[in-house]
């Protein structure tokens, strides 16, 4: 996809380099190193932003570029904390006046003679690099003439998408089927001008364009054969703006390619652009029914799956029935599915299924072949997502990792109407996801449950997501009473000598220290089972020393069922040696070391495990215990 015509490829690595984990082989190049200073003159090594995604942006102070670069830079950095990446700015030249008037907030290494610019092939004053938490470089882009009041945002817009930080549009929530924004196009020749509301009934399909993009290029080619493939009372208007205003060379371009079947408008101030959230590349495409409503948005073009898809788009708008154009063998993606089940596939984008892969992505682990299996459709499986060859259409727990290959059309076996529990256990099982019951998990991810929120205001649906997803689970057990770390002792005395040497033991202690020991607040997250049956809301540390402090019932809940000598061992208290850290751990570590009172945890969570690990680090002149 291009933006505008700044956005050009730039690195094009044909070598294979083998993956650190042994895995599948990379197609991608490490990151080359430098070392070099940093605006105020410390040392600085690229190597110590390594080990979380990293974006890296080439600038040259003082150029025309630069301000846009640099604008795009500062609307992205105050999110790096949330999503797990770091920003670094490659400063170019030696206008010293023009280095210190840089005002950002992320780090910025001068690189005088441009030589970290020339070892990523970098050819341009700007450019742009994503370097995944393994090192390598999995997007490059050159930036060059960067103009216009919108070539910020734009650039953001382009970064943003290359993040997986989200809205990236800007534009209309195309849930529920919203209006098409009213326009009036000028003509690109000085013809007649074009208003949405002249088609009255009539669907049409609106693309943004640029005359030498060949993504564009393609686009048109297949909307001129599948158009003219339709009933005339039925068919579509094309409406084509040319985010260009240049008459001769965009009206030579497309003849000479053969696509001058259609008449170009022209959005000069780009307002049309702004109001379809269309400024962050092209092409961009827009189905709009005969009603008025957008049906659907297409951003970019691929060639081995964009035709078929606009085949079924273009008979969904006319009338026709939609034909079936599934992968034969392989599995088609979700799209295929949003086609023909566009209210579905809205309330999917309501679950956290749908955000599956870009967990991963933030953590670091989208290579991961114990984690992928679990948050892309089809893994391992003939034509299901493959490491060695990832396409982002089956990323996400999608359609068919529920409803099989094809849903009913293909594998009957997931017809409506049939149990998806043992689909759902196969990723949620004891190891990935504590506390998971079927019964109750359900109306989260089902369409039939959502169907009222997909409807619902945007801000009220992003109000309720965002109380869903704060909301904690009681992940363990509250049955039993609690018993207080001392007595977890009597038959673990080498893991809690662990504990005891740890901060969590003396947790209540920093509170006194605060000024805070009787804040509610506060002492639920800084002792054991407070107002759950364990530390009461009378917060008197004297009377119930064995519960102030995280203790070990913090996190394997209640030991009254699993304590006395005479109880079962099993079943009734949670071990974690054999759980996920970053699934499972996670999540009861979360429920305390959430953003608001520990920024970063999440991705740091392994590291902070291995910090008060009870059994694989054994005190001096002590055997390892059981569990941790």
């Amino acid at each position: 996809m291009l933006a505008l015509r700044t956005f050009v490829a730039a690195l094009c690595f044909a070598a294979v380099f083998a993956a650190p984990s042994g895995g599948a082989p990379r197609q991608e190049r490490p990151l080359p190193g430098f070392e070099g200073s940093t605006l105020e003159g410390r040392p600085f090594s690229v190597a110590e932003l390594l080990g979380r995604r990293l974006l890296v942006l080439f600038f040259r102070p003082g150029d025309a570029q630069a301000g846009r670069v640099l604008e795009a830079a500062r609307g992205l950095s105050a999110e790096r904390g949330a999503h797990n990446f770091e920003v670094l700015g490659v400063a170019a030249g030696t206008d010293e006046a023009a280095l210190r008037a840089l005002a950002v907030d992320f780090p910025v290494v001068r690189d005088p003679r441009g030589e970290f610019a020339g070892r990523v092939g970098l050819r341009v004053p700007a450019g742009a690099l994503l370097v995944d938490a393994e090192g390598y470089v999995v997007r490059g882009t050159e930036l060059s003439g960067l103009e216009g009041p919108e070539a910020g945002k734009l650039l953001e817009g382009e970064l943003r998408d290359w993040l997986r930080l989200g809205g990236t549009t800007g534009g209309p929530d195309l849930s529920g089927n919203p209006p098409a924004p009213p326009f009036r196009a000028e003509a690109l020749a000085g013809g007649e001008p074009f208003e949405l509301a002249s088609l009255r009934g009539r669907p049409a399909v609106l693309i943004f364009f640029l005359h030498t993009c060949p993504h564009c290029h393609r686009a048109l080619e297949t909307l001129k054969t599948q158009l003219a493939a339709l009933p005339e009372a039925r068919r579509p208007a094309l409406v084509a703006i040319s985010i260009l205003n240049r008459p001769t060379e965009v009206e030579a371009s497309l003849r000479e390619a053969g696509l001058d079947f259609f008449p170009v408008y022209v959005d000069p101030d780009e307002r049309i652009r702004g109001a379809y959230g269309a400024l962050s590349g092209v092409p961009v495409l827009f189905g709009i029914d005969a009603q008025g409503r957008l049906a659907w948005r297409v951003d970019g073009w691929r060639d081995e799956r964009d035709p078929p898809l606009m085949r079924i788009r273009l008979a969904g708008l006319a009338g026709e029935k939609p034909p079936m154009l599934l992968h034969a063998t392989g599995y088609s993606g979700d799209e295929f599915c949003a086609a023909c089940h566009p209210s579905q596939h809205d309330t999917w984008l309501l679950t956290a299924h749908s955000e599956a892969f870009d967990t991963l992505v933030r953590h670091g682990a989208e290579r991961d072949a114990q984690c992928v299996g679990c948050h892309v459709v089809g893994f391992g499986k003939p034509g299901g997502y493959d490491l060695a060859k990832p396409v982002r259409e089956l990323e996400g727990v999608g359609c068919e990792t529920c409803h099989g290959r094809g849903g009913p059309h293909l594998t009957p076996a997931h017809a409506p109407g049939g149990s998806y529990e043992a689909t759902c256990l196969g990723c949620h099982d004891a190891k990935h996801s504590l506390g998971f019951d079927y019964a109750t998990f359900l109306p989260r991810i089902s369409h039939a449950a959502n169907a009222g929120l997909a409807n619902a205001s945007p801000d009220e649906r992003r109000r309720r997501l965002e109380e869903r997803r704060a909301r904690r689970e009681a992940l363990l057990p509250t049955r039993a009473s609690f018993v207080g770390s001392e007595v977890c002792q009597s038959c673990h005395p080498a893991e809690h000598a662990r504990w005891k040497a740890h901060p969590h033991a003396s947790a209540l202690v920093t509170l006194e220290q605060k000024g805070k020991a009787g804040d509610a607040a506060c002492l639920g997250c800084h002792t054991t089972g407070y107002a759950k049956g364990g530390f009461p809301a009378d917060g008197k540390p004297a009377l119930h020393p064995s519960l102030a402090g995280v203790g070990c019932e913090s996190c394997h809940g209640p030991g009254g069922d699993h304590a006395p000598p005479d109880a079962p061992k099993r079943g009734n208290i949670v071990s974690l040696a054999d759980k996920c850290d970053s699934c499972v751990i996670l999540q009861v570590c979360g429920s305390c070391h959430d953003p608001a009172n520990d920024p970063g945890f999440e991705y740091e969570v392994k590291q902070k495990i291995e910090a008060q690990r009870h059994s694989d680090r054994p005190l001096a002149g002590q055997d390892s215990g059981g569990g941790r």
